[in-house]
């Protein structure tokens, strides 16, 4: 069996969740830019030494904590789990900006978090602050348009059909676009970390909504050949 060397963006990863920091908690400690750490822990950027050695600093960690050993890692063992999303056994979730449908909720520590939801907010203002959480996302719009909104690109509407891959420490908000009441969009979520349904609870914790006609209209959406014709 092989040793791997934990990568620094995995030791940084580590870090922040050991004290429990987010990313932008942890770029305002280290004084090195939010996008900066987001490309480090994701393996698409390094740092210097004087980097490093300030991040030490700063942190009050020993240098070689950034530089761990090779450690043994076996191969991840096959659980062949499997789950059948159906909307009636969602984990249903009300807020004033979306309805939230997450699907597959009997699986638990999951690295993925497939969720339907429908968007109400039409602008930033009434979204508010925009989100950050771990991981990365994937959103395919069913029904829109849909006005996206991230911290370091300009807004882009989607139509249905189409789709956007973010990297979810980056803020970001999704909106009902112009001449859209409510948009639908099937969103996947990811993260190495684990806790990330937790995290993703906590975002909002609005109560629990019950079964409605709802369920049966987004089905529709969902298999749009289960929908009568005119």
């Amino acid at each position: 069996m092989k040793s791997r060397r934990p990568t620094l963006g995995v030791l940084l990863r580590g870090l922040r969740a050991r004290n429990g920091w987010t990313l932008k908690e942890m770029s305002e400690r280290t004084r090195i830019p939010l996008s900066t750490l987001s490309k480090v822990e994701h393996d698409r950027l390094t740092l210097t030494y004087d980097k490093l050695l300030k991040l030490s600093q700063r942190l009050n960690i020993r240098m070689s904590e950034l530089f761990a050993e090779a450690t043994d890692a076996p191969e991840p063992a096959v659980t062949a789990r499997r789950s059948i999303g159906h909307l009636d056994r969602a984990i249903r979730v009300n807020t004033s900006n979306y309805d939230y449908y997450y699907l597959c909720p009997e699986l638990r520590r999951k690295r993925m978090i497939p969720v339907l939801t429908r968007i109400r907010a039409k602008s930033v203002e009434q979204f508010g602050d925009l989100v950050h959480h771990a991981g990365e996302e994937y959103i395919y719009v069913l029904e829109g348009p849909v006005e996206v909104h991230t911290e370091f690109y300009d807004p882009v509407v989607l139509k249905a059909g189409e789709s956007i891959y973010i990297d979810s420490n980056m803020g970001h908000a999704y909106l009902a676009a112009e001449g859209c009441d409510e948009a639908v969009v099937l969103g996947v979520c990811s993260s190495a970390e684990e806790g990330l349904m937790e995290s993703l609870m906590n975002l909002h914790g609005d109560e629990e909504v019950s079964p409605s006609a709802e369920t049966a209209r987004l089905s529709a959406v969902v298999h749009p050949r289960t929908r009568s014709r005119a």
